[in-house]
């Protein structure tokens, strides 16, 4: 038995979209289940989205601290944004992200993870990277709005950062997957051996 995700289509008789919000929408789709039976299925469609484990030279974590309403939550993040361009090339909005949050800059880039973050109700995916050699951007700091204006800034530790997810402290799903990653493949084959930044990403394709 191969342990690897497959792509499968089953049957839609009917979709509706009873919403269409700024960035997300929410669809309504009829689908046959084997039994021959059909089930209603409501879920979000989500562009994509991008995320960046930023590691310095201390082996700090770069992190950012932001209120998310539907949570009512301050969390510690990782760097990360929406995909607002149909085939937009992941990395190359990752790194526009990681300018606008931190004003900041990496010379090395790697796939660190690909995830669905609720694949029961959400076909969101993200890519994870990690970013390397890090320094501060050029040019004048991006100018944020909305939750963005009160946003915290850190640099923790990776070994904390793994305490602080195993004790339940941090929640953001980017954080923990974008932290144990590190971790295990450090102990694995080492993070030179991670996928190449501009590597396939069939859950939303692009053009380099």
């Amino acid at each position: 038995m191969t342990i690897k995700d497959t792509r499968e289509e089953w049957e839609i008789r009917s979709t509706e979209t009873p919403f269409t919000g700024n960035k997300t929408s929410v669809r309504t789709d009829e689908v046959v289940m084997p039994d021959g039976s059909v089930v209603s299925r409501d879920y979000q469609v989500h562009p994509g989205s991008v995320a960046v484990l930023a590691l310095d030279e201390e082996d700090r974590v770069l992190l950012i601290n932001q209120y998310r309403h539907p949570v009512r939550h301050k969390l510690w993040e990782i760097p990360a944004g929406l995909l607002d361009v149909p085939g937009e090339n992941p990395l190359h909005a990752a790194q526009r992200e990681l300018y606008e949050e931190a004003h900041v800059k990496a010379e090395d880039w790697r796939v660190l993870a690909d995830v669905y973050t609720t694949p029961g109700g959400c076909d969101e995916a993200v890519r994870i990277f990690l970013a390397r050699e890090l320094s501060e951007a050029d040019g004048e700091r991006f100018e944020a709005e909305h939750e963005e204006t009160d946003m915290e800034h850190a640099r923790v530790p990776v070994g904390e950062l793994v305490r602080r997810i195993l004790a339940g402290d941090v929640h953001n799903n980017c954080l923990v997957v974008g932290v144990l990653s590190l971790v295990a493949a450090r102990d694995g084959d080492g993070l030179d051996a991670l996928r190449p930044a501009d590597a396939p990403w069939p859950a939303r394709p692009f053009e380099n």
